[in-house]
């Protein structure tokens, strides 16, 4: 036996488990080291000194570990998430003298401004089994319609919090939750919650909901979420898959409803810090959204083009989870497709029409290389004076992962993006990422 297995063994028998019940905890653990090499260059094109520019360079290892659960009724284990992210170039102040960066790139900053030379993150969840429902509590990345962990930097964010998952219904998923802090994915502390233009924090969000797969080509979705003193929100969603031609169409669909909770729905709250950004809408930080969306990806052999329209309602922006102005909190995913390189497209008023073509060269003789480019529209940004504004982007994306030899599971990755309007900061956005994960049990 394995030190590592047989300490196990020791920690099992201290609780009062047996080998047997230990085995499964054991055999079926996993644990892998993910490291991931991540170049981030962007240059703003309308800001005093360029303010806002960062050109980051930098290593990071995610070390993951799955236990199985132990025999019987009820199942225990424990996974475990260990991140380290290490500067090898620029960052802050260091990028150019008396220019300030974006924060929430690849690195905290130290109190001069300039960025850390490393820093890490990580956390324990302890899991519990019975049935065909799993109980999580500790530290949780959630890809759900209402809340969605952000992986688009050399470290991923983290939440804290606890989940329940239940599969005991054949076809339905249903999730719930409660999530009391985060921590950013340039960041080391635990925060609170708020949204973009908050303040003050929450630790407080609710979320339940369900997956329903009507058929084998239908997926009905409805999630419901609160965070405490800042909004309530429902999601509704459908996807279906419809064969036609040589080729398949997908539809998806999906609407928000997102009003005012606690404290931001009175003034003296929203002065207090419990507002969402003023910039936009009505002004006023209380939020009242609606915001739809469809979109439709046809698939033909290696080739898939994707067509989209996306409203929003003019009283507020668009908001989710994402800690808001709260330090060392910065950078969020939300659940829709224009969530992109450079923006999101979420502003109060915003109608934005988009396309995607996406080639797999698979096709030509070339598995594991895909390219694809896409483009944004959005129109109709109401501006809290009375005024409209409008903005787009362009992206592309190149990544190849080798299929065998040596070097097999190397992934390489290029973005870039371009963002221009009169909404917000023009930006140019390059990334490069290099990734490879060792299965290390």
């Amino acid at each position: 036996m394995r030190k590592t297995s047989l300490a196990l063994a020791v920690a099992a028998s201290t609780l009062g488990l047996s080998q047997v019940a230990f085995a499964d905890f054991i055999g079926d653990s996993k644990a892998s080291l993910t490291m991931r090499n991540f170049y981030f260059d962007q240059n703003t094109v309308n800001t005093t000194n360029n303010n806002g520019e960062a050109s980051e360079w930098g290593q990071g290892f995610i070390l993951n570990y799955q236990s199985g659960f132990t025999e019987g009724t009820v199942g225990f284990g424990v996974d475990a998430v260990g991140m380290l992210g290490v500067r090898l170039d620029g960052g802050g102040r260091n990028t150019k003298a008396g220019r300030d960066r974006t924060p929430g790139q690849l690195f905290p900053l130290e109190s001069d401004g300039s960025a850390v030379d490393e820093f890490s993150k990580g956390g324990l969840t302890g899991k519990v089994r019975v049935s065909k429902t799993e109980a999580r509590i500790g530290t949780l990345t959630p890809r759900l319609p209402i809340l969605v962990s952000n992986d688009g930097r050399m470290l991923p964010q983290l939440f804290e919090g606890g989940m329940i998952t239940s599969n005991e219904i054949d076809n339905l998923t249903l999730t719930a939750g409660q999530i009391e802090h985060a921590v950013g994915r340039a960041s080391s502390n635990s925060t609170g919650l708020a949204v973009d233009g908050g303040s003050q924090a929450s630790n407080k969000f609710y979320f339940g909901g369900g997956d329903w797969k009507i058929n084998k080509d239908l997926t009905a979705q409805y999630y419901y979420a609160n965070l405490e003193d800042y909004y309530k929100q429902h999601f509704a969603g459908l996807g279906h898959n419809l064969a036609l031609g040589e080729g398949s169409l997908k539809t998806d669909l999906r609407y928000f409803r997102t009003t005012s909770d606690g404290k931001n729905g009175n003034a003296a709250g929203r002065t207090a810090g419990y507002s969402a950004n003023r910039t936009f809408g009505d002004g006023t930080g209380e939020i009242d959204n609606n915001t739809w969306s469809a979109a439709f990806t046809y698939t033909l052999q290696s080739h898939a083009l994707m067509l989209g329209y996306q409203r929003v309602s003019e009283d507020s922006n668009f908001v989710q989870l994402n800690q808001g102005g709260i330090e060392g909190s910065a950078g969020a995913s939300v659940y829709l497709l224009t969530d992109r390189l450079a923006h999101s497209f979420t502003r109060a008023g915003e109608r934005t029409t988009f396309g995607q073509y996406t080639y797999d060269f698979a096709g030509v003789g070339v598995p594991g290389l895909k390219a694809s480019v896409a483009y944004l529209k959005g129109t109709n940004v109401q501006r809290a004076d009375g005024t409209e504004a409008k903005e787009w982007e362009r992206d592309v994306a190149l990544d190849y992962v080798f299929q065998d030899g040596a070097l097999k599971g190397l992934g390489l990755g290029w973005r870039y993006g371009v963002l221009r309007g009169n909404a917000a900061t023009d930006v140019d956005q390059n990334r490069l990422i290099v990734s490879y994960t060792l299965p290390l049990l």
